[in-house]
């Protein structure tokens, strides 16, 4: 592989931890069904689990391309769950969304291994940039809790440029902005489909970070190099 001359990588589930998420929702189901009688947690969150997955196939493209913001999504997302409880308190699904936001900010974290590899990316004099998929709102305010937008030269996101990886134009908006060789760029991500496809379709080294220990299927596209920490890359920084 190519020396590393600049280091990409993806938000969500590379750089930041969202294994707490699940918890914000528990939580927004408990405290609005708290003070609102007839209403059970339970049964709001059971709501919720049905509810989304079908919302959010009708949402998804416009989400991440910037046509509609988090804000919207979340709002409606409630106003849907609670009417499939019978409860249909517009003002109750505002505050839902407005709970669930907060909470969903406090549950952000990075993962352990990233200020290591930054620092030692820093040393090196190698430049970071970021290429996230989502709307602008969501992932500008993880940047401002996880306190690390300074970090990168370069911050690509799919709802203010209206291109989404694996669109190999979003990594090029990067590599035009720093202008250095794509063969000497990684990029680092946890998704096959948007990451390691988009990568290799924009002749960048493809690095999968698989913290789970997944199996790739034969029908996956092949990383360059797979890691299970970002301490795995600290060693490159120095070739």
């Amino acid at each position: 592989m190519k020396p590393v001359r600049a280091l990409f990588f993806d938000l969500d589930d590379t750089l930041l931890d969202g294994s707490r998420f699940q918890e914000s929702i528990v939580r927004t189901c408990e405290m609005i069904a708290a003070n609102q009688p007839g209403l059970d947690a339970a049964r709001v969150l059971e709501a919720n689990a049905q509810i989304w997955p079908g919302y959010w196939r009708e949402v998804e493209e416009g989400w991440t391309l910037g046509a509609l913001d988090t804000a919207s999504v979340s709002l409606e997302a409630w106003r849907l769950t609670l009417g499939a409880c019978g409860c249909g308190d517009e003002s109750l699904a505002g505050r839902a969304s407005q709970i669930h936001r907060q909470l969903g900010l406090e549950s952000h974290r990075l993962f352990d291994d990233v200020r290591e590899l930054f620092a030692a990316a820093k040393r090196a004099r190698v430049p970071l940039a970021l290429i996230t998929n989502g709307a602008s709102d969501t992932q500008r305010e993880k940047l401002r809790v996880l306190g690390i937008e300074h970090w990168f030269e370069v911050v690509v996101i799919s709802g203010e440029v209206g291109i989404a990886k694996p669109d190999a134009s979003a990594f090029d908006l990067a590599l035009n902005k720093l202008l250095v060789e794509r063969e000497n760029v990684w990029h680092v991500g946890d998704s096959l489909t948007t990451d390691v496809a988009g990568a290799k379709a924009t002749g960048l080294t493809a690095v999968w970070i698989n913290r789970s220990g997944r199996v790739r299927s034969e029908s996956d596209p092949e990383p360059d190099l797979e890691i299970r920490s970002l301490s795995n890359l600290t060693g490159f920084l120095s070739e």
